[in-house]
């Protein structure tokens, strides 16, 4: 069987893929809701969801690093990749003697298409269409939610020192204008680093986002964001609701209502 991922690359499957090796944590989460964690045989250290599934799988590496030798032995019939999480370097490497698969997902479209593959791929077509329903409604339901709510200039922030925003062609970047956010950052592309000095300089500034990804940002960190930005309000948020895309966009809509 050859299929094509979102980055438009053929691939050749023998079978339906019973062994499966996932590099991006958001899309093991989305395997283990597909019902298919008897099939995933490996998974990053940063595969969190469901919190078991580091003792029941072997750890293969990280998003960026991988050990190619404990990925040989588990006979992979087929790798998940994404173009953002995985570096490139890795996904050339494995692509020599595995099929490996690449999402690309910078939009809710781009998830639920991504969703749809899965279920192609692994014959759970019922399980795909029941997510991408789920997520659909959930969407149209927070966009009747925000629709009338006033627009907020907004600054999110995923490192600290250097101080990294979310900017344009980010998934977060399409959620933030979906919650009626005007990023402030959202003219730089990818997630550009921001100097204290430029930071001291932002003016008329409603509202920053701290994630709590990948920097673990805490209310430690509170002060001294309001000393740099003190006409902001400042809050911690789920940087998972912000960047997991899968079946757990159902519940981040429900999440950014809480932001309004």
């Amino acid at each position: 069987m050859i299929i094509k991922d979102q980055l438009d690359r053929e691939i050749s499957i023998q079978k339906i893929p019973e062994r499966i090796i996932s590099l991006v944590p958001s899309q093991t989460e989305l395997l283990v809701d597909m019902g298919l964690s008897n099939r995933i045989v490996g998974v990053t250290k940063f595969c969190v969801h469901p919190d078991t599934i580091k003792k029941e799988k072997t750890i293969v590496g990280g998003t960026k690093q991988v050990n190619f030798e404990t990925i040989k032995k588990l006979h992979p019939d087929l790798i998940l990749c994404n173009k953002e999480e995985n570096i490139k370097e890795i996904v050339e490497a494995l692509q020599d003697d595995y099929a490996v698969h690449v999402s690309d997902v910078a939009n809710v479209e781009d998830a639920l298409c991504m969703i749809h593959q899965y279920g192609e791929i692994f014959e759970k077509e019922k399980e795909a269409k029941v997510i991408i329903e789920e997520i659909r409604s959930a969407k149209a339901s927070f966009e009747l939610f925000i629709k009338d709510k006033p627009k907020k200039k907004v600054a999110y922030f995923i490192w600290r020192k250097p101080w990294m925003a979310a900017g344009n062609g980010t998934f977060i970047h399409y959620l933030m204008e979906l919650n009626g956010f005007i990023n402030v950052f959202g003219h730089q592309d990818r997630y550009p680093e921001v100097t204290e000095a430029h930071l001291k300089s932002l003016e008329d500034i409603d509202l920053v986002l701290l994630s709590s990804e990948p920097f673990p940002f805490s209310n430690t960190h509170l002060p001294e964001v309001q000393q740099m930005i003190p006409n902001a309000k400042i809050i911690l948020v789920d940087g998972e609701y912000f960047s997991w895309y899968g079946a757990r966009l159902i519940a981040g809509f429900r999440y950014f209502e809480t932001l309004h």
